[in-house]
């Protein structure tokens, strides 16, 4: 089934068995470990205020948690709850707290037994990131260009927290995680480069580490991947259903009780092939849902309307999707993002940095500093709201088309750098039979380029950029901006005005 693959997210219940000699009765009767839920542990980050982090685990039903919160031995903190019946688990949201650390935090079990102590040691306040996606979130630092150099450059940056989920298959859906690769870990050579495709994520790896740069606070970084999956194995039924793609199975990931601030997504590759035309519904749709469930889970911690950011596909050779929307339907056929039906988003174009001779092919190329620093500007600008900050390329803002003279004027609401002249990458196309030809860029100033219209007698109706799998070979797309972001491929599908 197309989405019997669920990358299993953060959240809730889930009963374990074991000898009742240390632990307590739960639901039905199971003995449940007095612990915390899965992802919690040594070394990780908690969500800094304004929002208040939420710390969750597992106790004998009925019994009392008493969870502190201490910083060079003194307690700073108290929270109580009460270990729930019907599912065995306990709650508390800890009051906002600053960036820093390291915090200790620890959970006491009040029942019939003798009191139960958990402690959880190295513990920092700061932002907490997701990154999921598929083949190109999953590939490590060991992976990419300058790879030596990166992974030797690990121990500069022990703030920068990591922690990868395992790929694990369900058909419902699962609250908590049922295995763990990495745990959270201070950063190392090795456990930035485990292996191809594992651990850890070289674009979210590379992300973070750009943010702590600017922030200069800890920041963790959660990876949960899961190569070649569709956006339906990430949707639930509500978000198929949404899309009407009531015939599919919709579980995907339910993180309904982590307080996490954002989240990066890869754009999806596997979608290339399969509901191509609903992507424009389906992802933001996704994104739609998955903050309602955050927001929810956490008891309204996380923002209702979190930062989400995402990364064009890079194209590969040997594909051809005809007039498959490669850039506007991931943005819900905007072209740029934010926009109005997915506000606080944005995009990371990623169309100029193929790589013919990738090891892994042309799919999956290695720079992933470039996607990465091109990511980490949209957070900026869109997560931390930082003023005048420019994080995208030269989007048209006009199209004239001078049909006496056979010419097609482009207008760019930024000053345009200029690498090369291009006769392919414009194209045009007129109503009637007339198929999509090239128009030759003839001319180009500071915020405008000037087309040749061959081809149909009949007016131009249309007008696209960079709409192939291959568009220009590595950094030499024709138009960037000064900052060297490359102009975003685009379609103009609209009467364009004539002059």
């Amino acid at each position: 089934a197309l989405n019997s693959l669920v990358p299993i997210g953060f959240g809730s219940v889930s009963s374990v068995t074991c000898p009742c000699s240390s632990g307590g009765f739960g639901k039905k009767g199971l003995c449940v470990t007095f612990r915390f839920a899965s992802y919690y542990g040594d070394h990780m980050v908690l969500q800094k205020k304004p929002a208040g982090a939420v710390v969750w685990g597992y106790g004998e039903a009925g019994a009392n948690v008493t969870v502190s919160l201490s910083k060079d031995s003194k307690v700073i903190m108290k929270k109580m709850a009460q270990v729930e019946e019907h599912s065995g688990t306990w709650k508390v949201v800890l009051a906002p707290t600053d960036h820093g650390g390291p915090y200790s935090v620890m959970a006491e079990q009040h029942s019939r037994e003798e009191p139960k102590n958990l402690t959880l040691q190295d513990i920092y306040f700061g932002d907490v990131w997701l990154c999921s996606g598929q083949s190109n979130m999953e590939m490590t630092v060991s992976q990419i260009i300058n790879a030596s150099k990166e992974l030797s450059e690990a121990p500069l940056y022990p703030y920068v927290r990591v922690f990868t989920a395992s790929l694990i298959q369900s058909e419902v859906e699962l609250q908590d995680l049922a295995k763990i690769d990495l745990e959270w870990s201070i950063p190392t050579a090795e456990n930035l480069g485990h292996g191809n495709f594992s651990y850890f994520s070289a674009v979210c790896w590379l992300f973070g580490r750009h943010l702590y740069e600017t922030l200069r606070y800890p920041i963790g970084l959660v990876e949960s991947s899961w190569g070649g999956s569709c956006i339906e194995s990430w949707s639930s039924g509500r978000v198929l259903q949404e899309c009407g793609l009531t015939g599919e199975l919709g579980i995907g990931p339910t993180l309904s009780r982590g307080s996490h601030l954002s989240r990066v997504l890869i754009a999806g590759e596997a979608n290339a092939l399969v509901n191509t035309d609903l992507y424009n519904c389906t992802f933001p749709a996704l994104i739609a849902d998955w903050r309602r469930t955050f927001h929810a889970g956490s008891e309204g911690q996380t923002q209702s309307l979190f930062p989400f950011g995402f990364v064009q596909v890079t194209g590969s050779q040997g594909t051809d999707h005809g007039d498959r929307n490669r850039c506007s339907e991931p943005t819900a056929d905007y072209g740029y993002a934010p926009n109005k039906r997915m506000p606080n988003t944005f995009m990371a174009v990623a169309v100029d940095l193929c790589d013919e001779h990738s090891p892994y092919g042309s799919i999956h190329p290695r720079d992933k500093q470039n996607v990465a620093y091109r990511l980490h500007l949209g957070a900026r600008a869109v997560a931390y709201g930082e003023k005048g900050l420019v994080f995208q390329g030269p989007y048209p803002t006009k199209v004239v088309v001078d049909g006496a003279r056979g010419l097609i004027n482009v207008t760019y609401g930024q000053e345009l750098l200029l690498l090369l002249m291009h006769d392919r990458i414009f194209e045009v196309r007129s109503m009637g039979p007339c198929q999509w030809v090239p128009a030759p860029m003839v001319s180009a100033s500071s915020h405008a380029v000037t087309l040749s219209s061959p081809g149909c007698r009949a007016a131009v109706t249309r007008l696209r950029y960079a709409w192939a799998e291959w568009p220009c070979e590595y950094r030499q797309c024709p138009l960037y901006n000064k900052h060297l972001l490359p102009a975003p491929p685009f379609v103009i599908d609209s009467a364009l005005r004539t002059g």
